[in-house]
Formats: C-alpha cells, sequence, structure tokens
C-alpha cells in the first residue's frame, strides 16, 4: 500500500507538465502492479534483458522507459516495444537503435544523454558531440529514430549548488536546441532530477523526473 501512497504524495508536489517516471529496476512484478493499479504508466528500467522479461508479464500500456547505460548489443531485445530511450551517449548507439526500429517498422523515441556531471563514472556527450551529431549528413539518413529531448544526471554530492549549476547548464543548451527542429529531431523532453534532487531539477526546468527509491523504497542491489 505504500507504494500507492509514495506516488500520490510526489504527483500531487509536482507540476502538472512534469512527467513521474517510476523507476523500477531490480523491483518484482508485483510491486509495477500495485504502482500500475494507483495508475502510474510510466517505469524506468536499466537493463534491457530484465526490462523484456517485465514487458512480456505486464499489461501492455506500459510505456518502458530504458533509462540506464545502453550496450548496442542488447539493443534488438527491446526494439519492438520500447517507449523512450534515454541515455543515447554516442553517435554509434543511435545508428543502432535506427537498425533495429527498422526491422520492427517503428520510430523510437531517444533522448540524448549530456554529461554535465564531475564524476568520470557518468556517460555522456558534451555540447559540442551534440551539434556535431545533428548537424550531420549521417543524423539526417536516420529515419527511425526521433530525438525528443535531454537527458543528464548531476554529481553525486551533498552541494546544492553543485547540483543547481549543472541543471541549470543543461536546461540553458535545451532551451538553444528547441529553436532547432527537422524531422528526426523535436525537442521536447528535459528528463533530469532522481529521488534526491528531482525539486531542484525542476526548478531548473526539468519536464521528467526518474523517481525510484521514494517510491519503491530503497534496493538492495543496483
Amino acid at each position: 500500500m505504500f507504494i500507492k501512497e509514495n506516488l500520490h504524495k510526489i504527483k500531487t508536489n509536482i507540476p502538472a507538465n512534469v512527467e513521474l517516471v517510476a523507476v523500477s529496476k531490480t523491483k518484482p512484478v508485483s510491486d509495477i502492479l500495485e504502482a500500475y493499479k494507483a495508475g502510474q504508466r510510466a517505469f524506468g528500467e536499466n537493463k534491457i534483458q530484465e526490462m523484456a522479461k517485465k514487458y512480456e508479464e505486464l499489461p501492455k500500456d506500459i510505456q518502458w522507459h530504458m533509462i540506464g547505460h545502453l550496450q548496442r548489443n542488447k539493443v534488438k531485445y527491446m526494439a519492438h516495444f520500447v517507449h523512450l530511450i534515454h541515455g543515447v551517449d554516442s553517435f554509434k548507439t543511435l545508428k543502432e537503435i535506427n537498425k533495429q526500429a527498422l526491422k520492427h517498422n517503428r520510430v523510437i523515441n531517444c533522448l540524448l544523454q549530456l554529461k554535465i556531471a564531475k564524476e568520470d563514472t557518468k556517460f555522456g556527450l558534451s555540447i559540442t558531440d551534440v551539434n556535431d551529431i545533428i548537424t550531420s549528413e549521417d543524423f539526417a539518413s536516420l529515419k527511425n529514430i526521433n530525438i525528443k529531448g535531454l537527458m543528464g544526471m548531476a554529481s553525486f554530492t551533498e552541494d546544492k549548488s553543485i547540483i543547481r549549476a549543472e541543471f541549470n547548464m543543461l536546461n540553458a543548451f535545451f532551451v538553444e536546441l528547441k529553436k532547432v527542429s527537422s524531422f528526426n529531431l523535436n525537442p521536447s523532453i528535459l528528463s533530469m532530477g532522481m529521488s534526491g534532487d528531482y525539486k531542484i531539477a525542476i526548478e531548473a526546468g526539468s519536464n521528467m523526473i526518474r523517481v525510484g527509491s521514494l517510491i519503491f523504497g530503497k534496493r538492495n542491489y543496483t
């Protein structure tokens, strides 16, 4: 029952324009079903094969978000159902997504992940990388992907001023990116903010947050 209560608490305290992705990685199907029965439809996973297994077992109107680091050789396992891929951090990965989407006659929505944190452990593109990708002829040839916006993860720190500065930097680039559009580039989503920093992210312009532990409780493993 606490899952339903946690969802209600978060949803009543975020703006209407902010979409909540419930991060269900490592959590059992029973927990996801409880959240589903409480009205939640968007769920985030960080391992493709775990997500694919849950997709088979759960209602088909669930929107599955791939939020983890993406291994190109596993894209094929989710290409037929994934709703949004958050962590695209290379052009090679984008090409593989396009290839697998074509096989299923789909256009797959993606977010480009920017590296805004200082830690070496965080993946992501630079602003220069993103500009190089979206202005290239190769990018223009990708007919089965749609770049819907950006994703970023702030530094793991207690210093809120650092987190706020990183989110503000990402939002500033997002504002500039929205001035550009094409058939496969339609920026409308800024995915930033997790359980520990989503309030700061929303203040900085996020319209999609990825929240797990505040909904499902702490995980035993990652």
